[in-house]
């Protein structure tokens, strides 16, 4: 049988007077956008189907404005939850047939940089996801103004989409854990007093924190200033606040690290001055990292993949949408998962 001449290929024009239907039907039919009546969309996909019409995504992207492009920020590459978060956005991305590319803002003042560049961003990105930065409406209003729609992982602010769950909740759950197992001495690792050491300005620390000390209160206690270190969220930083920790004449009998590779961190300190763990001290992270139950890490687990994916089909929805948007601000949910590094104090004051 001779091969069709590529002057005989369908076009969307000979789909849409198949499908009895227009040619802008045609074209949001097949790109799953919304408004189309599930009856129409069958029609149009039957009659692509029929002719073998497959669009050309160049011409297709050309034709809308649009690069068919989604970018991510992210303050670090090499942290584990910022590559888990793009996995999620990657997974979507290659569902909907989209491309994705990985930037870096070391800072705030690299942010503002991002946003005066905006005009030259367009022509490589339809919308952009920021992960875990204080993202200003300035910044937003500048990449709106420029056509790029903006999707936040992390506290929920501002007039645009957020994803992220409740920090502060994280801080009261992982404390209450402690307390009832009897534990008074509580130490955190991961809190961020010294700006210097924050050019971020994570939200996260300060809301685990203030989770931790508001249900210390609770019970009538307070949280002891000199037992709150930062940590760097690396297992390096860990280990080295574990060291100062166990150095001490009275060492706490339990640490909440703010997220479970700092926990690895005080956990192999905590081997290294030969504390047995939960014995001797009880040590509980964040995250429900894949290693986390390799060593029985007790932890209050989130979603972090599924974060990105979320912020992902947000930041479609965002771009399918006709001029009014809504504004979700999605909270998941967190949960404590119990293992052996965590286990009734055995020296009560």
């Amino acid at each position: 049988m001779p091969q069709r001449a590529a002057r005989d290929r369908p076009t969307i024009d000979d789909v849409a007077a198949a499908a009895g239907v227009s040619v802008a039907t045609v074209s949001r039919a097949l790109r799953g956008l919304p408004n189309v009546a599930p009856a129409t969309r069958q029609a149009v996909v039957d009659a692509a189907s029929r002719l073998d019409y497959h669009a050309d995504p160049a011409a297709t992207r050309l034709a809308s404005g649009r690069t068919g492009t989604i970018g991510v920020v992210v303050p670090l590459l090499g942290g584990w939850y910022f590559a888990q978060v793009v996995a999620g956005i990657e997974e979507i991305c290659a569902e909907q047939g989209l491309d994705l590319i990985v930037m870096s803002a070391a800072s705030h003042e690299h942010l503002d940089r991002l946003a005066d560049d905006s005009a030259r961003l367009r022509r490589r990105v339809d919308g952009l996801i920021f992960v875990d930065y204080a993202l200003a409406d300035s910044h937003v209003d500048r990449f709106h103004d420029i056509g790029i729609e903006v999707v936040s992982i992390g506290a929920a602010s501002g007039g645009f989409p957020t994803v992220g769950i409740d920090d502060r909740m994280v801080g009261e759950i992982a404390t209450r854990h402690l307390l009832e197992l009897g534990h008074t001495r509580i130490a955190v690792v991961g809190a961020i007093g010294d700006p210097r050491l924050d050019p971020f300005r994570f939200a996260v620390p300060r809301l685990r924190l203030a989770g931790s000390t508001s249900t210390l209160a609770e019970s009538g206690l307070s949280l002891d200033a000199s037992m709150v270190l930062p940590g760097g969220f690396t297992v390096d930083g860990g280990a080295a606040a574990g060291d100062e920790l166990f150095s001490r004449a009275d060492p706490p009998t339990a640490v909440f690290a703010l997220s479970d590779e700092m926990a690895f961190g005080v956990h192999r300190a905590a081997r290294e001055h030969g504390l047995r763990v939960p014995d001797d001290v009880s040590i509980i992270g964040v995250d429900d990292h894949e290693m986390s139950a390799v060593i029985g890490l007790t932890t209050i687990a989130q979603d972090v993949s599924g974060h990105g994916s979320t912020a992902a089909r947000l930041l479609i929805d965002q771009l399918s949408a006709a001029d009014t948007k809504a504004v979700e601000h999605i909270c998941h949910d967190v949960t404590l998962v119990p293992r052996s590094s965590t286990s009734p104090n055995a020296r009560p004051e």
